[in-house]
């Protein structure tokens, strides 16, 4: 049975992470405390240094004097979103960060937000605090799925609520906007101080649309004020967004906030593709009944530097590109906004992935990895969201309805795949420039870079699939002295077979099949394993953490 957030905070108050220990008589044991306390220590000193610190900045000369006052207050409207995460996520963290007086632990403990270290298939790594509830704080402890399905409670999977037991014990549903009224108003707050100082006009209508919308969980008008921005130098992607943390049902979202500065000169080069859609749809390797819905092309595919990241968005593995909004309809009626995070991007491109190359792809392929590429590869991705399916082709209404918990790490699946096949769709019509060989090879070494963010994460998942697929298929071999080498002419036979199975998964609305690909195929086999030892035997880095806010940018 799983532990109340309140019942863990105030277990950690006196137990093993401290320096002494209470047992049931509330007698001292300093010797088995210090003995647990070393071991948790030992844990820390061994995952800490899977991150690598990156300092997040932009040059504020390419923004007018106004964007430059506005910046300060987007950024304390991030901060709330930080704040709301770890309520969503861990309640007890005051009380989890009192108990623990090593300063290194504190860190790797707000990097996780919580106890449970989220690259490592969110292990608990403090003692006494239990496996990590698959519904978040989003439902009360111990919560089943199968108490919620047979609830009659209405709208129980609501997306913007939070279900908790009233006197009876019965479940009830409390939305966001009363659960965190007093912190989504400051948020708002600050974001129409932002608004009344914003020149452009478009992001003044954005700004003022999403700090009504904080505060009444209605985000439709928002989300097509946002979509509309098409002059704005600011951004701030902010709200309840994603529904990775909820692993009981994948329907609550999580908050979290992007600060976004736009890249004028490369967010130029990117406005073509996203009018390619619809062609690059009917081509897609599936049957037609798969492919016979018509994505949006009203869209923005822009590159940014990204100055803040808060909650959801900052946990565990960084985001470097976003495709939202996430509503179906607005997708298919309006299309999405894709942004490329280029600052961030290029540091997991240095930082992480070349030093994987150099270790882990054949020295005589390793030429012809590049950041063009991996920024493409990357970009795709999130223009491939808005490719394949929304709706089940059966009658069991979207695909993400139907496939539940299934859907989060199915779609980044989908997204990777599709995206190589658009790169390649793109690059044999001379619309992208650049070796196929190159986008290929960078994209394997992609997949040796992301399925280290483990099985908790959706986009490891996804990964794990990809690379137990290809491996299957022959798509790369691997040398007796673990390197890896792509077969070019399988890797592209692999790309649009495993791009059918997915779509055809999601057309179906197969939850169980996708269940079934998932234990069967995301999963790391024992040589890979071993390869990835190797890399965090030689310290290089799994992910990043940010030194960000207003006084890294140099404005406090």
């Amino acid at each position: 049975m799983a532990l109340s957030f309140r019942t863990i905070g105030t277990l950690l108050a006196c137990t093993t992470i401290a320096l002494s220990a209470c047992t049931g008589d509330q007698q001292r044991q300093p010797a088995s405390t210090a003995k647990v306390a070393d071991s948790l220590q030992d844990y820390v000193s061994q995952r800490l240094p899977i991150y690598e610190r990156v300092r997040l900045s932009t040059d504020l000369n390419q923004l007018t004097v106004t964007e430059r006052k506005m910046l300060p207050f987007l950024i304390q409207a991030a901060e709330i979103m930080d704040e709301l995460f770890w309520k969503q996520t861990y309640p007890a963290r005051d009380s989890l960060l009192a108990a623990v007086k090593d300063e290194k632990t504190r860190e790797f403990i707000q990097i996780n937000y919580g106890p449970w270290d989220r690259l490592n298939g969110d292990k608990a790594f403090v003692a006494g605090v239990g496996p990590k509830p698959d519904g978040a704080a989003f439902y009360p402890a111990g919560t089943t799925r199968e108490e919620v399905e047979k609830s009659t409670l209405k709208d129980k999977l609501n997306p913007y609520s939070i279900l908790k037991r009233d006197s009876t014990g019965a479940l009830i549903a409390v939305p966001y906007h009363v659960a965190f009224a007093a912190e989504l108003q400051k948020a708002s707050n600050l974001l129409k101080q932002a608004a009344l100082l914003a020149e452009d006009a478009g992001l003044k209508k954005y700004l003022n649309a999403r700090a009504d919308a904080l505060v009444t969980d209605k985000f439709t008008a928002s989300d097509y004020a946002w979509l509309d921005m098409k002059t704005n130098g600011l951004d701030i992607i902010i709200g309840p967004i994603e529904n990775y943390e909820d692993k009981l049902f994948n329907a609550r979202t999580s908050y979290e906030a992007y600060v976004l500065v736009k890249d004028r000169e490369w967010s130029k080069r990117l406005a073509k593709y996203v009018t390619m859609l619809p062609e690059l749809q009917k081509g897609l390797p599936v049957a037609p009944r798969y492919k016979a819905e018509k994505p949006g092309t009203d869209s923005e595919l822009n590159a940014y530097d990204v100055v803040f990241y808060a909650g959801d968005c900052n946990s565990g593995s960084k985001t470097i590109a976003v495709n939202l909004p996430n509503d179906e309809e607005i997708q298919q009626k309006k299309g999405t906004r894709r942004s490329q995070l280029k600052n961030a991007m290029k540091a997991k491109f240095d930082k992480i992935l070349m030093p994987i190359a150099h270790e882990l792809i054949d020295k005589d392929q390793l030429p012809l990895i590049n950041f063009d590429a991996f920024f493409s590869n990357v970009m795709f991705h999130e223009v491939a969201h808005g490719l394949g399916i929304k709706q089940t082709i059966n009658g069991k209404g979207t695909v993400r309805a139907a496939l539940q918990e299934q859907t989060s790490w199915l779609e980044e699946g989908k997204a990777d795949i599709l995206g190589l096949y658009m790169v390649t769709a793109l690059v044999k019509k001379g619309d992208l420039k650049g070796d196929l060989k190159s986008f290929y090879t960078t994209f394997m070494a992609g997949i040796l870079r992301s399925v280290r963010f483990g099985a908790a994460s959706a986009h490891g998942k996804a990964n794990m699939q990809c690379f137990n697929f290809f491996k299957k298929e022959g798509a790369f071999q691997r040398s007796a002295n673990g390197t890896y080498r792509v077969d070019f002419d399988k890797f592209g036979l692999a790309m649009n077979k495993l791009s059918n199975v997915i779509v055809t998964l999601q057309g179906n609305g197969d939850r169980e099949g996708v269940a079934k690909l998932q234990r069967e195929m995301a999963v790391i086999p024992a040589d890979l394993q071993a390869d990835l030892d190797r890399l965090s035997r030689n310290g290089i880095p799994v992910d990043v953490v940010f030194d960000q806010g207003a006084d890294v940018l140099g404005m406090k």
